[in-house]
């Protein structure tokens, strides 16, 4: 069985840093694609970035490009969220989401945010006052 589990939410000052940890089990982490997504108050869910364990290959959306870092630890086999430079828009419950497949999605490529992740965390809540 598959568990996905986030951690190091929080609240921040605009301008501060967190980091989110996303511990994996029940799969070979070390060949999956590893998501993160997160949902602001009355929005959709939308991808923040992903890393290709198996390529160490990461992909961000264009509105925290310099600002957050994937990076895992596959001995761990947790994925972690850097996040400096935090902004008030950043609020939102974040998500780590593992596909049902090794096969896809590919971290580099345009649509691994609309691919189908089948694994998901609970959530962790990141807060950001200015």
């Amino acid at each position: 069985e598959v568990q996905v589990v986030e951690s190091g939410g929080g609240s921040v000052q605009a301008g501060g840093s967190l980091r989110l940890s996303c511990t994996a089990s029940g799969f070979a982490f070390d060949d999956y694609v590893i998501a993160w997504f997160r949902q602001a108050p009355g929005k959709e869910r939308d991808g923040v970035g992903c890393i290709s364990n198996s390529e160490d290959i990461t992909n961000y959306v264009d509105s925290v490009k310099g600002r957050f870092t994937i990076s895992s630890d596959n001995a761990k086999s947790t994925t972690y969220l850097q996040m400096n430079s935090l902004k008030p828009e950043d609020k939102a419950v974040y998500y780590c989401a593992v596909p049902s497949s090794h096969f896809g999605p590919i971290c580099g490529a345009p649509g691994w945010d609309g691919f189908t992740y089948t694994n998901w965390g609970q959530g962790t809540q990141v807060t950001v006052y200015s």
